[in-house]
């Protein structure tokens, strides 16, 4: 069975964009997100994809979008998160990237969720739904990250497992 996982950096007010960019730098987040997300299909929603303006390498690339006759090159359209996941075939972990609709979306079916935790409340416009962590999620792992001269804010890399 296909693990369905949520990757997102989100602030303490589960801020994750502003005018459809993200309102930080973080290589760090960058580098985490390249190395969980290398080698396996990601799901993501048009703005998403239109923020990143190309298809991510050494990924499929499955964009969603409500528009049916929606085509961008190197990347496979999709109408449905439901139609997404067959496009991704029998794998065994698909990556949600992106944005607030769809996370909102997948959240009820994810089994994993890959959270960096930016230990700061950002000014944005978009957020990443509400979860709780007590009742819904395990924690199982967590690396902390103090800021530094290329990364801005204290963070935690943490992965939840649906309970």
């Amino acid at each position: 069975m296909t693990l369905l996982s949520m990757i997102v950096a989100h602030a303490d007010n589960r801020i994750i964009g502003k005018d459809n960019n993200m309102p930080w730098h973080l290589p760090a987040d960058l580098a985490y997100f390249k190395k969980t997300t290398l080698g396996k299909p990601i799901i993501m929603g048009r703005k998403t994809y239109e923020s990143i303006g190309r298809p991510l390498p050494g990924r499929q690339n499955i964009v969603i979008s409500r528009d049916q006759n929606y085509h961008a090159d190197g990347v496979d359209s999709a109408t449905s998160v439901e139609q997404a996941l067959l496009l991704a075939g029998e794998v065994d972990e698909v990556m949600v990237i992106g944005g607030g609709a769809i996370y909102s979306h997948c959240l009820p079916l994810a089994n994993r969720l890959y959270i960096t935790h930016i230990k700061a409340d950002i000014d944005g416009d978009t957020q990443f739904p509400e979860y709780n962590t007590v009742e819904d999620w395990q924690l199982t792992s967590s690396v902390k990250l103090s800021a530094d001269d290329k990364n801005s804010f204290d963070v935690d890399f943490c992965v939840y497992q649906r309970k």
